[in-house]
């Protein structure tokens, strides 16, 4: 019986890749050594994956930035204004492409599905010219055979790619990027030929669109791609992968007819009707079934006893032999391996398994199918997966029974927004267009050693509290300068806005290494919720109240949200996803009144990954947006009308969720605008009225570039035509931890000096 993943995590245990890509960016390093530590992980994970036993090892899943980008890149779908004039597509125009450079700001970035991996999103338009242009899927593919191991290529199908897409500047809203596929499939083909040639038994073709809502002619669309590719295929098999959710019934007809297609991977996780489906439906005789049973989005263990019942009732339908357990998706959203955590109780350890030991999971499987089950491997699974269940750690009566008393009420604010908005004027005194950051400012390497040292217990806790108190009252004074209207912390003693409150909450448990990427070099470590969620005792209210001291301006409190907390962390799957969030929700609830008895007058709880949580499917999305919106509520019910509630978001399409962002009923709502090209500013030349605050990102703080006084003065104008005065905010996209002081100050003194001068535009105008 033969095992596969969909993909592996490119960064490495210790963010090997992170540290070697910022030292290319930085000019400490050539390109020849970034390639070199690049070549080196990927053979290290070939044969991790070989010695475990995998049948089926993926290649091209390795990326310096992105997938989609690596496929712009192998099509040739470079925008003009990166001044690319054909030829193999370098280092320059990919990362000009992804992070700008100094003349030219990078192309849009959003969430991937409804992950929290981000994604370039490709400009096309009726006069691209697609070319062949990165030979990365064939030079990883040989780069492997040459160490003796047989690989998949994984490459993003050509509808998919298509789907994720948006029309180029300038081009109507309304074009077709579907008919771009005659164009395309001729690449496609190429790359299918050149892999042919050199060797290749299979290749992967992720199309994670299938498991959307499509419409006839997007249905249509995958038909003609893959009837297309027919004659190309010849000779070698084509995986189409699919992934996130159901694949809908229409679709899978579609999909299981198409001839050039050997098989078909299906995620069973959080497909969870997807058994249903193959059983109903059936599936042909001439194809593999790839069954996603080992959770790739998470970090338990798997039940093996529970998969190996799945697998066995599959069986049945697609016939021996033409089953491969496989992960339910590229196991990129998933820490890589828990040997290197040590810190970990051996308990909850017992609980989980990181993509390293899936791979083994996967394998075990596989090996069982056909009758050689690792008797000892599977009784510890049983063990584990019993000791997680009956755990006294997991449960908590109080936390369960407040959570249940939430039940009947919507937790709305009585006085309307507008009116609050009055009071909360009086009290702050704010002038027109107040200019304010989102929250983080940089995070130093002096402040990382500080952070370092004091968790290993290098130095005092008196030295840690001074040393951050420091960095706060330079933040401070530096706003100050800069005549910033509300200020922010910085939040130095945060090295991740989820890890910082999850450190502080019960139920909750951490790693040392267990990295995930979000994007090109930026990773987070997604803490792991195990158990009931409560807060012993304040966890921003020191901070926060020691910066408001040193300023007479208002400070903001910084607070992550519910939502984002939920879903920028390993859950806990034994309960609803809606259970956990609400219990969140009454952490962040008792914190944000803290903060308000402080003497704290603005108060910002971050909902950034709200619309990452959307589901997929449309018919599932109204449920979630119920109670996530409700979860936000919740955190700030209680609070005076003069206390004024913030919110941030970024890096996803809002539009179609502008009236639940409404329904959160927050004060003011920064969010991003910028980088998407002011996508969000359509919603209100649509006709949405918006009677709070809110601050759409005047510059993207994800590429280096420096906007200038008047870039930016010209994009608040724009702004203004379809929001009035009174409410608006100015503000960059998102936190800037990620620059460094050298981009952020001059920024931020161009962001200030244009507010200014808007300001003195509207004064003339009256």
């Amino acid at each position: 019986m033969a095992s596969h993943v969909v993909g592996y995590p490119r960064i490495a245990p210790k963010r090997e890749l992170k540290f070697a890509l910022e030292s290319f960016w930085d000019g400490k390093s050539s390109a020849a050594e970034l390639q070199n530590v690049a070549k080196d992980l990927r053979v290290a994970t070939w044969k991790q994956m070989d010695d475990a036993g995998l049948t089926y090892i993926p290649s091209n899943t390795f990326s310096y930035y992105d997938q989609v980008l690596d496929t712009t890149a192998m099509v040739g779908a470079v925008p003009p204004r990166y001044g690319w004039t054909g030829g193999e597509i370098g280092f320059d125009t990919y990362f000009s492409m992804a992070r700008g450079n100094a003349k030219l700001p990078a192309m849009e970035m959003t969430k991937w599905f409804d992950t929290n991996y981000h994604y370039i999103v490709p400009e096309l338009g009726p006069e691209i010219k697609f070319k062949y242009s990165s030979h990365k899927a064939v030079d990883e593919y040989k780069e492997a055979k040459k160490i003796g191991i047989e690989t998949v290529p994984v490459i993003v199908g050509p509808v998919s790619y298509l789907l994720l897409s948006k029309p180029a500047k300038g081009v109507p809203k309304t074009f077709d990027l579907l008919s771009l596929l005659d164009a395309i499939l001729p690449v496609y083909k190429e790359v299918i030929g050149e892999l042919k040639q050199a060797g290749a038994t299979w290749i992967q073709f992720d199309e994670p669109a299938l498991v959307m809502d499509l419409e006839a002619h997007h249905l249509d669309a995958f038909s003609k791609a893959y009837s297309f590719l027919e004659e190309v295929l010849v000779g070698i098999k084509l995986l189409v992968e699919t992934y996130f959710a159901d694949i809908p019934v229409e679709t899978y007809r579609t999909i299981v007819q198409l001839k050039a297609i050997s098989a078909i991977g299906l995620d069973l996780i959080r497909g969870t009707k997807t058994l249903s489906l193959v059983k109903t439906v059936g599936f042909p005789g001439d194809k593999y079934l790839f069954a996603g049973v080992i959770d790739g989005r998470n970090i338990w263990a798997n039940d093996l006893a529970a998969s190996f019942s799945i697998l066995k009732d599959l069986e049945t339908i697609v016939g021996k032999g033409k089953i491969v357990v496989s992960t339910s998706c590229s196991l990129l959203h998933t820490a890589v391996d828990l040997v290197n955590e040590t810190k970990l109780d051996n308990e909850i350890k017992s609980w989980l398994a990181f993509a390293a030991q899936k791979v083994l999971e996967v394998v075990a499987l596989a090996k069982a199918l056909i009758g050689q089950a690792d008797q000892p491997y599977f009784a510890a699974n049983v063990a584990a997966i019993s000791s997680r269940k009956t755990s006294p750690r997991v449960n908590n009566e109080a936390v369960q029974k407040a959570a249940e008393a939430l039940k009947g009420s919507d937790h709305r604010r009585v006085t309307p927004v507008t009116a609050r908005l009055d009071e909360q004027q009086k009290n702050l005194n704010l002038p027109i267009l107040p200019t304010t950051t989102i929250g983080s400012f940089p995070q130093t390497v002096e402040l990382r050693r500080v952070r370092r040292e004091y968790k290993s217990n290098k130095i005092l806790e008196a030295d840690y509290i001074q040393s951050i108190q420091q960095e706060i009252a330079k933040v401070v004074k530096m706003q100050e300068d800069l005549d910033i209207d509300v200020l922010v912390h910085g939040e130095p003693e945060r090295n991740d806005m989820v890890e910082y409150f999850g450190e502080q909450l019960q139920g909750f448990a951490f790693t040392v290494n267990g990295w995930v990427q979000s994007y090109g070099s930026r990773c987070v470590k997604p803490p792991i919720i195990y158990g009931d969620v409560s807060r012993p005792k304040p966890m921003t209210v020191f901070w926060s109240k020691y910066a408001q001291s040193l300023t007479a301006r208002p400070m903001k409190g910084m607070l992550t949200g519910p939502v984002t907390i939920l879903n920028w962390s390993f859950v806990r799957d034994d309960q609803p996803r809606s259970e956990t969030s609400m219990q969140i929700a009454l952490a962040i609830k008792e914190e944000v009144e803290d903060l308000e008895a402080s003497g704290i007058q603005v108060i910002q709880i971050d909902e950034a990954a709200l619309r990452e949580g959307l589901p997929l499917r449309k018919a599932e999305q109204a449920h979630y947006l119920e109670w996530a919106v409700h979860g936000f509520r919740i955190t700030n019910c209680g609070v005076k009308d003069t206390t004024q509630i913030h919110t941030h978001m970024c890096y996803s399409n809002f539009n179609d969720i502008i009236h639940s962002i409404i329904d959160m009923d927050a004060d003011v709502i920064t969010i991003e605008n910028s980088r998407s090209d002011e996508k969000l500013l359509r919603v209100f030349q649509e006709g949405v009225k918006y009677g709070a605050g809110i601050g759409p990102g005047v510059y993207d703080i994800h590429s280096p570039r420096i906007p200038d006084i008047e870039e930016i003065a010209d994009r608040i104008r724009k702004i203004l035509a379809v929001l009035e005065t009174n409410i608006l905010w100015v503000n960059p996209d998102c936190g800037l931890k990620t620059r460094k002081y050298n981009e952020v100050v001059p920024a931020l003194t161009n962001m200030v000096a244009s507010a200014k001068l808007l300001r003195t535009e509207l004064a003339s105008a009256k």
